[in-house]
């Protein structure tokens, strides 16, 4: 059997070379070059370079900031713009040179790969999960008055992040962002 240690070598690899290159750009050797392990070695913890991906997916799942969403003791729209403003740092600390995992592998596999796509559709009905409480927790208190469903209302925040980030890594200057806070915070959730 081989150590945990390899698996985890390979899999902290993959993190990093899927979140900066892509699904697409990234082969088997490059992750395990990455990772200073054999080629070998990966087939021996991973039955594919789409199940390595289905892992990082969950590794990068729980790095969304998703606890900023659960602060005790503020109120569920202040915790929703905070939860997008660490995500928006994230992405300017990388130099804006990252997007989101999600929405790279989304738009590089999706469409040929099941799993690839299954397990994109999860982690964004996760997310969107998530979101939908702390819209449905404003809603209760009333510091949100519109009376759209808070699902379709995260589904919407999402993909505007999504294009948000897109938008990020063309102009690499913060204006989608600004743009993203501006109408979601002083419009939509007004």
């Amino acid at each position: 059997m081989a150590r945990a240690s390899v698996r985890e070598q390979i899999i902290d690899a993959a993190f990093e070379q899927f979140h900066r290159h892509g699904y697409n750009a990234c082969g088997v050797k490059l992750i395990t070059d990455s990772a200073k392990v054999p080629k070998g070695s990966f087939y021996n913890h991973f039955e594919s370079k789409e199940a390595l991906a289905l892992v990082v997916m969950d590794r990068y799942g729980q790095t969304r900031h998703l606890d900023k969403l659960k602060t005790p003791k503020t109120a569920p729209l202040t915790r929703l713009r905070h939860h997008f403003e660490a995500l928006a740092q994230d992405i300017v600390d990388f130099g804006y040179e990252r997007g989101c995992v999600y929405g790279n592998f989304s738009t590089e596999a999706a469409d040929h790969i099941p799993a690839i796509r299954a397990g994109v559709e999860a982690a964004f009905d996760h997310w969107a999960a998530a979101i939908t409480a702390t819209l449905r927790e404003a809603q209760d208190d009333g510091s949100l008055t519109t009376t759209q469903s808070p699902e379709t209302l995260a589904r919407f925040l999402l993909n505007s992040w999504e294009g948000a980030i897109v938008g990020e890594r063309a102009a690499k200057d913060g204006s989608s962002f600004a743009a993203f806070f501006t109408v979601v915070f002083e419009v939509v959730l007004h």
